[in-house]
């Protein structure tokens, strides 16, 4: 969970993003996992769930700290941080998240998703992939 104030806004990395909504300092904790809050997913409840709802669990989950078996969905506004390459954040402990340098009220909260997914691989842009869609749609 995020122990910061945040919001959801449009993000030039894809689609939407999180965004701190107080300046963050350097070394802050911004981030606790908290298994009473954030919603874990076995692989039996993911395999009973429709298809739109497992790719959207595909999207916004990452693997339980303590256990790969369990899946992790953030409950708040973490499950839209998106990934950097040169984030200004560390999640390289998976249970604790931090800024690794001053973070500004309203800029972009980013993370490299590697750090707490060992299999990390990014995903098409669902922004692309929308926009793509708009214009075969536009074009008939």
């Amino acid at each position: 969970m995020l122990l910061i104030d945040t919001y959801v806004g449009p993000s030039v990395i894809e689609g939407v993003g999180v965004f701190a909504a107080e300046f963050v300092r350097a070394g802050q904790p911004i981030y606790r996992f908290e298994p009473g809050f954030d919603r874990l997913i076995s692989p039996s409840d993911l395999a009973s769930m429709p298809e739109p709802i497992r790719r959207f669990v595909d999207r916004y989950t990452y693997p339980h700290p303590a256990d790969p078996g369990l899946l992790v969905l953030d409950a708040d506004n973490g499950r839209h941080m998106n990934h950097s390459d040169e984030p200004n954040t560390n999640f390289a402990d998976a249970v604790f998240g931090y800024a690794i340098r001053d973070i500004a009220a309203g800029e972009e909260i980013t993370c490299n998703y590697a750090e707490f997914e060992p299999a990390f691989v990014i995903l098409p842009s669902m922004v692309e992939a929308h926009t793509g869609m708009q214009h075969m749609a536009a074009a008939e």
